[in-house]
């Protein structure tokens, strides 16, 4: 029921963050906030799939642009898609049917999101069309954004991912669904484990 504008925005800047590239992130932080400062201030919500991109608008945002009001507008109304579709759960104001499938989602929380906002509202999301849902408990998945790409970094970042994620992955059941939020997680899960994890987005599209 809601009409879906895809907002002409640029990279979120994080990239260049997590390169100490200040200066170039500022500049996208600057174009995006000129983009999206408009549907901010008509109230509309500001949905994100990807943690990285949509809590940098709601975190570094305010650091990179601090006398910016509409950067702050921007960041007001800046939510994660498990965010809006927990709420609207929550007020009984989301009306959608489920198939009737038994299933079992194992996910992966995304560092980033475990630090900013916690996991609740992903696995209430998760959860919606009654399955069992439960969290690794994991920590970071070691791939850490262009970390685990990096040659110098591999090693260590496979260990990581040794530690937690990538035994609990491989002990799931073959019809256990792995999710995680952040595409690096799945690279990371896909390249520890050979299994896929889906976005939970996805997943919830399919129980439709």
């Amino acid at each position: 029921g809601y009409n879906v504008v895809l907002a002409d925005h640029g990279c979120c800047g994080r990239p260049m963050i997590s390169k100490g590239l200040l200066e170039q992130a500022r500049a996208a932080a600057e174009r995006n906030v000129n983009v999206l400062a408009p549907f901010a201030e008509q109230g509309i919500p500001i949905i994100g799939l990807e943690p990285s991109c949509l809590l940098t608008l709601r975190d570094e945002y305010l650091d990179l642009l601090p006398n910016d009001s509409r950067a702050q507008l921007v960041a007001g109304r800046a939510v994660m898609i498990e965010e809006f579709l927990a709420g609207l759960a929550e007020q009984g104001a989301l009306q959608l049917k489920w198939k009737p499938d038994a299933r079992r989602v194992l996910f992966h929380g995304h560092c980033y999101q475990k630090a900013l906002t916690g996991t609740s509202a992903l696995k209430k999301m998760l959860s919606l069309p009654g399955w069992d849902v439960q969290e690794i408990d994991s920590g970071c998945c070691g791939m850490a954004g262009s970390f685990g790409y990096e040659a110098e970094h591999y090693d260590l970042s496979q260990t990581i991912g040794e530690e937690r994620l990538f035994p609990a992955v491989r002990a799931a059941r073959p019809e256990t669904i792995v999710a995680a939020s952040g595409m690096s997680c799945r690279h990371q899960i896909l390249h520890g484990t050979g299994r896929a994890a889906k976005h939970p987005i996805e997943i919830l599209a399919d129980a439709l």
